[in-house]
C-alpha cells in the first residue's frame, strides 16, 4: 500500500458506519476515536467473556467468517487447529500484512484498536490449544506501535504474543508465505497440501487469521452469538470493515453492516457523486473481479451476494470507476502491477502473467487497425486464462485471470470499440491508485 493509502484511510471519514434500517450498535469493531492504551480499552469493551471450546460453539453459532478475503468460518478453523494440537500444541498467526495495495483496513484496525486484536489473538490461542502466537505486519511504523501495546500487557496473556515484520509484497500475506517466513524461510507461497491448519509452522497445526476476524472474536466472546448476528444477514451476519477508493469524494475506511446494498456504501464516500456517476465498481480490490454501475449497485455488500453477482466481496475492497473511466485501461495497469508481483517460482506466474499483461494492454492501448492485432490479442487472452488457471503454488494466477476476464465481460462494449485504437479515457490520467517501483523479491534469512 501506498502512503497516499494509509493517509486516506486515518482520515475523519475512517470511523464512519452504515447499516439497514433497525441494525443498531454500528461501528462495532473501530471505535469513534482511538482507544491505543489497555485500560481505555477494558473501560470500552470490560473483559473478555468465553473462552476454550466455549468460546469456538459461540463462534460457530455467530456464524464469523474471515475477513481476510476466504470468508471460511472462523469456528471451524479453530476447532479444526484445537484437534490438531495434541501434547505439542498448535501455532497462531494474526494476520496484520494487507499486501492489498487498495486496503487500509487492517492497518486502521491496528492503529485505533490494537487491544482488541491482541484479545482475539489471545482467545484464540487458547481456542486452540496454541503454544505460540504471532502477529504479522510488514512497516516498521506499525510495529513499533504493537510493540509498546504488547509490552502493555505483560504478564495479561497465557501466550505471549511475538511481533514479525515480514517483507513487503504482495503475496507474502498468503497463509504459505507467512508460515514458510515464519520457518526461516523467504516469504513466499509454498506448495499445498499440507495446509497451516495441518502442518504449519514448526510442523504444528496452525492458525492463520486476519486481524480484523480476530477483533471480531474478542466481541463475541463478550457479547456472544446473537449479538452479533443482530446486525447483517442470515448467511454473512455481523458487520465488516471496507475500504472504498478511486472517483469518491471522501475514499476511507467505513464499517458498515453485511447486506447494505453496494450503491449506499458507495453513498458514503461520495462514490462517483461529482464525476458523471459510478460506471463500474472493481469490488474485491486489485484480486477481486467488475461489477457493473446501474442496477448490479443494489446489490447487497456481502459474500455471498456478490458472487451471485459475478463480484466479489474479498477483503472488503470496492474502487469506485466514473462514467469518464476506461475500465479496460483501469484493469491492464492493475494486471501489469500484479505480473511484477510474482514470486517467480513457478510458470503460471514466471511466464503467464507478463504474457495476459501484453494481451491486455494490446486490448486497451493498442493502435487498432487492419493489422488484426486487437483480435489475436483477445484470443491469445482467452488461451491464457485457461493455461494459468489452478496452475500455480498460489492463487495469483487464478485472480488475475479473473479479473482480466471479468473486464472483458463488463466492459464488452469498450473491447468492441477500442478496435479501432484507445479511447480519451485510456490515454488519460489513471482513476486507481498503482503502487510504483520494481517488485522486490523477499529474500530468505540466515
Amino acid at each position: 500500500m501506498t502512503g497516499e493509502t494509509v493517509e486516506m484511510a486515518s482520515g475523519a471519514a475512517g470511523t464512519r458506519a452504515f447499516g439497514p434500517a433497525g441494525s443498531a450498535g454500528l461501528p462495532r469493531v473501530l471505535p469513534p476515536s482511538p482507544v491505543r492504551d489497555l485500560r481505555g480499552h477494558e473501560a470500552r469493551h470490560g473483559r473478555p467473556g468465553l473462552r476454550g471450546t466455549a468460546l469456538i460453539s459461540e463462534v460457530e453459532r455467530a456464524g464469523l467468517t474471515g475477513r481476510g478475503g476466504a470468508a471460511y468460518p472462523t469456528g471451524k478453523k479453530l476447532r479444526s487447529v484445537r484437534e490438531r494440537a495434541g501434547l505439542r500444541g498448535s501455532v497462531v498467526i494474526a494476520n496484520g500484512m494487507e499486501s492489498e495495495p487498495a486496503s487500509a483496513k487492517d492497518a486502521l484496525l491496528l492503529a485505533q484498536a490494537p487491544h482488541l486484536v491482541l484479545d482475539g489473538i489471545a482467545l484464540a490461542a487458547e481456542a486452540a490449544s496454541a503454544r505460540s502466537a504471532y502477529l504479522c505486519v510488514r512497516r516498521p511504523v506499525q510495529a513499533d506501535a504493537l510493540a509498546a501495546a504488547i509490552a502493555e500487557r505483560d504478564g495479561y496473556d497465557p501466550v505471549p504474543v511475538q511481533l514479525a515484520l515480514v517483507p513487503e509484497r504482495y503475496v507474502a500475506s498468503a497463509e504459505s508465505s507467512l508460515v514458510r517466513y515464519l520457518n526461516g524461510g523467504p516469504a513466499l507461497p509454498g506448495f499445498t497440501p499440507p495446509r497451516p491448519f495441518e502442518r504449519g509452522v514448526r510442523a504444528r497445526p496452525t492458525l492463520v487469521s486476519n486481524v480484523e476476524t480476530l477483533a471480531n472474536l474478542a466481541l463475541v466472546s463478550r457479547h456472544g452469538a446473537g449479538w452479533f448476528r443482530s446486525v447483517g444477514t442470515a448467511s454473512a451476519p455481523g458487520s465488516a470493515l471496507v475500504t472504498v477508493s478511486g472517483a469518491a469524494r471522501h475514499p476511507g475506511v467505513y464499517e458498515i453492516a453485511y447486506g447494505t446494498p453496494v450503491r449506499d456504501m458507495l453513498a458514503l464516500a461520495g462514490g462517483g457523486g461529482e464525476i458523471g456517476g459510478v460506471q463500474a465498481v472493481l469490488a474485491g480490490g486489485y484480486f477481486g473481479n467488475w461489477l457493473p454501475g446501474g442496477a448490479a449497485l443494489d446489490t447487497p455488500a456481502a459474500p455471498d451476494a456478490l458472487r451471485a453477482a459475478g463480484a466479489s466481496f474479498g477483503a472488503g475492497i470496492f474502487l469506485v470507476l466514473p462514467a469518464s473511466g476506461c475500465g479496460l485501461a483501469e484493469t491492464a495497469r492493475v494486471v501489469r502491477y500484479l505480473a511484477g508481483q510474482s514470486a517467480g517460482q513457478c510458470g503460471p506466474c514466471l511466464n503467464g502473467l507478463p504474457a495476459i499483461a501484453d494481451a491486455l494492454e494490446e486490448v486497451a492501448f493498442g493502435a487498432g487497425g487492419s493489422r488484426g492485432g486487437h483480435g489475436r490479442a483477445l484470443r491469445w487472452l482467452r488461451d491464457l486464462f485457461g493455461l494459468v488457471e489452478g496452475r500455480g503454488a498460489c492463487h495469483l494466477p487464478d485472480g488475475v485471470a479473473r479479473l482480466a476476464a471479468s473486464a472483458l465481460r463488463v466492459f464488452a462494449d469498450d473491447v468492441r470499440r477500442h478496435e479501432r485504437g484507445p479511447c480519451l479515457a485510456a490515454r488519460g490520467r489513471p482513476v486507481f491508485a498503482i503502487p510504483s517501483g520494481p517488485a522486490r523479491v523477499a529474500e530468505a534469512r540466515g
